[in-house]
């Protein structure tokens, strides 16, 4: 059974930083990717980046595009996700997500990957 845990969520004042781990387990290979995705409270789900770790792709959805950086470790099974200067609407709880491919459909839509972290929140303030 698949399993992602999405880590490294905080308090971080207006203009920091936070880097997000999104580790994977029960599954052989790299053929796969991961999706990262934020919901605030009271909003809707909001796909942010996703990396393929089959050949290090990415995609950034135009809204953190410059801010947040992806990356992958094959030998960890762990996709990061660097948050860079965090306003208060970054407050969130952003979860990771593996789908077989890292494509705009699956961070834009309609394509919903299959399997889900739990997710990790990330509270911007001062």
């Amino acid at each position: 059974e698949v399993q992602l845990q999405a880590s490294g969520g905080g308090l971080v004042q207006p203009g920091g930083s936070l880097k997000l781990s999104c580790s994977v387990s029960g599954f052989t290979g790299d053929d796969y990717a991961i999706g990262w995705f934020r919901q605030a409270s009271g909003r809707e789900r909001e796909g942010l980046s996703c990396f393929s770790m089959r050949d290090g792709g990415t995609f950034y959805a135009n809204s953190v595009m410059g801010r947040f950086t992806i990356s992958g470790d094959k030998a960890k099974n762990t996709v990061y996700l660097q948050l860079n200067r965090l306003n208060e609407e970054d407050t969130a709880v952003y979860y990771c997500a593996k789908d077989v491919l890292c494509d705009p459909s699956v961070i834009l839509g309609p394509r919903d990957p299959g399997s889900w972290g739990q997710g990790t929140q990330v509270t911007v303030s001062s």
